[in-house]
C-alpha cells in the first residue's frame, strides 16, 4: 500500500517541530511511545534524551520532529544543524548524536498505521530540512525502523546514498547457554577466555554482581568512574570522570527511573576487588552494553572481555534481555563473541526541494573522502 493510500484511510498524523523542553513536559506520552515502538533503541527516548538536556550536553531548544496522531504522540526524531563537506558550503541537518549515542533511527510506534506514520514523519524531516540535506550515521539499514524510513523517503522522492557501512556484533538469545555455545564460529576464542577466567581464579575467589537499582546501582556507577579514570582514557583526559558534564551525564543516565528503559550494571570482581564493570540500557527487549571499563593492571587476563561472556552466560540464565547489543563501531572484540551482526550504515538523504545544482553522487564523493582521511587519522593517533 502506498504512503499516499495509507494516509486516507488512517487516522490523520500530523507532523511538527518543537522543542527538546516543550517534549520534555509530555513526559507520559513520550514514554507510551517508547513502549509502543517495540524494539526500537532507547536513545531517543526521555530517559536517554533528558540525561542529555539534564547533563549539558543538548540544549532545551533544540529541535525536534514529531508526528501526533488523533490522541497520541506517534513518532520523535531529535535533530541539529551543522556545517558539512557534502553541504558545500550550506549546513545539513543530523539526527542527534552525542559519544554516548550508538543508533540514530527515529522513535517510531509499531503497528496497522506505521506507513502513515512515516510518511508524516519523512514530510516532517523534509519541513525541518529548510531545502538542506540530512546526513544520517549509525543509522541500521538492514532491520526496522531503519529500513522502513529509508522505503518512505525513498517513497516520497528523495535520493539516498551510503557513505560507509559496518557490521555491528548483536547476539540473540538461544534457549539456554549450551545452544550458544553450540558451534560457535570461533571455539578458540571461548577456550582463550575460559583459560583466562581460570587464571583469574587463581589469584582469588572471582564473582559477577549484578544490580539493576538503588544505592548499589549508583556504587557500581561510580565503580565504574573510577576504573575509567584510572587506566588509558584518565591519563588521555577522555574518562568520563574527567569531563564534569560527561559525570554528570552517566550519574543521570544510569540511575533507574521505573520507566520503559531499565538500567543493569554488571560487575566483575576478585575478592571483593574491582575488576571490570558493564553499564548497560535495557529496552524493548534488548540489552546495550553502552560502557565498559575494566582494571588495566590485570590486562593480562582480558577482564573486561571475561565479564562480556558472564553476561552473555547471565542473558540466557536469567533471560533479561532477548538480544545483546555491543553499541560499538567496526573492529570491536566482541565481534569474536557474539554470533550476529547489524549492519550499520551512514547515509546522505536529499530531500526532492534541496537537489538544486549539487547532485547525490557529488555528495557521496565528498562525504567518502572525508570518512576516509577520518580513518587514516584515527590509525595515525593508534600507532
Amino acid at each position: 500500500m502506498s504512503a499516499a493510500h495509507a494516509r486516507r484511510v488512517a487516522p490523520a498524523y500530523t507532523h511538527a517541530i518543537t522543542s527538546l523542553a516543550s517534549l520534555g513536559r509530555e513526559a507520559a506520552a513520550w514514554d507510551d511511545l517508547s513502549v509502543r515502538a517495540g524494539r526500537a533503541h532507547p536513545f531517543f527516548g526521555r530517559h536517554v534524551m533528558q540525561a542529555h538536556l539534564a547533563s549539558g550536553l543538548a540544549s532545551p531548544d533544540m529541535g525536534v520532529v514529531v508526528v501526533h496522531g488523533p490522541e497520541r504522540l506517534e513518532a520523535v526524531l531529535p535533530f541539529r544543524r551543522s556545517y558539512d563537506i557534502c553541504g558545500l558550503g550550506r549546513s545539513v541537518l543530523l539526527p542527534f548524536a552525542s559519544p554516548f549515542i550508538t543508533a540514530s533511527a527515529p522513535l517510531v510506534a509499531e503497528g496497522p498505521d506505521r506507513s502513515a506514520i512515516l510518511a508524516a514523519l519523512v514530510e516532517g524531516l523534509a519541513a525541518a530540512s529548510g531545502g538542506r540535506a540530512w546526513r544520517w550515521p549509525l543509522l541500521s539499514v538492514e532491520a526496522a525502523p531503519g529500513d522502513d524510513l529509508m522505503a518512505a523517503m525513498a517513497e516520497a522522492g528523495w535520493d539516498l546514498g551510503e557513505v560507509a557501512r559496518f557490521a555491528r556484533p548483536v547476539l540473540d538469545r538461544r534457549p539456554d547457554h549450551g545452544a550458544f555455545l553450540d558451534g560457535h564460529p570461533h571455539p578458540s576464542r571461548l577456550k582463550d577466555l575460559r583459560r583466562r577466567q581460570r587464571r583469574l581464579a587463581e589469584g582469588g575467589v572471582v564473582s559477577l554482581q549484578t544490580v539493576t537499582q538503588g544505592p548499589a546501582l549508583a556504587r557500581a556507577v561510580e565503580g565504574f568512574l573510577d576504573v575509567e579514570a584510572a587506566g588509558w582514557k584518565g591519563a588521555a583526559g577522555t574518562a568520563m570522570a574527567c569531563r564534569p558534564a560527561h559525570a554528570a551525564f552517566a550519574r543521570a543516565l544510569f540511575r533507574a527511573e521505573g520507566g520503559p528503559v531499565d538500567i543493569r550494571a554488571d560487575t566483575l570482581s576478585r575478592d571483593g576487588t574491582t575488576l571490570a564493570v558493564s553499564l548497560a540500557l535495557v529496552a524493548g527487549g534488548t540489552a546495550y552494553l553502552l560502557k565498559t571499563a575494566y582494571d588495566e593492571t590485570a590486562r593480562a587476563f582480558a577482564p573486561g572481555l571475561v565479564l562480556e561472556a558472564e553476561i552473555v552466560r547471565a542473558l540466557h540464565a536469567e533471560g533479561f534481555a532477548d538480544r545483546l547489543d555491543s553499541a560499538t563501531l567496526a573492529g570491536s572484540a566482541l565481534e569474536s563473541l557474539y554470533r550476529e551482526r547489524d549492519t550499520v550504515a551512514e547515509i546522505v538523504a536529499v530531500p526532492e526541494r534541496a537537489r538544486g545544482l549539487i547532485g547525490l553522487e557529488r555528495r557521496l564523493r565528498l562525504a567518502r573522502f572525508e570518512e576516509t582521511a577520518r580513518g587514516e587519522a584515527r590509525r595515525l593517533l593508534r600507532r
